[in-house]
């Protein structure tokens, strides 16, 4: 009913920058606050920033400074731009969303997952 698909991680050295995007798509409603979150090997899946349909933002306090959340409510897409990268930002890349669809002859409110995206900060 709802798909996210995300695009661009990759490789990238320290210090340098990455744009994450997110696009939704489906039988969409509207959709409520978008975030990012991540997840390092043995790690749990923890939120790096968020945005409501309003544009106010939160952002995980390690990457304050450096990364921006940002989305176009028309185009159902959300952007993470990732600036001065460090080695220990490397993690998948998950885009998440909370969103009202329509379900047959009903609406429903659920919250969806893309695929990820890996991000590698090395050098």
């Amino acid at each position: 009913q709802v798909q996210l698909v995300e695009s661009g991680g990759g490789l990238v050295q320290p210090g340098g920058s990455l744009r994450l995007s997110c696009a939704a798509s489906g039988s969409i409603f509207s959709i409520n606050t978008m975030g990012w979150y991540r997840q390092a090997p043995g790690k749990q899946r923890d939120l790096v920033a968020a945005i409501t349909s309003g544009g106010n933002t939160n952002y995980a306090d390690n990457v304050k400074g450096r990364f921006t959340i940002s989305r176009d409510n028309a185009k159902k897409t959300v952007h993470l731009q990732m600036n001065s990268l460090k080695p220990e930002d490397t993690a998948v890349y998950y885009c998440n969303a909370d969103v009202t669809h329509y379900s047959g002859s009903y609406m429903r409110r659920n919250g969806y997952w893309g695929q990820g995206t890996q991000v590698t900060v090395s050098s």
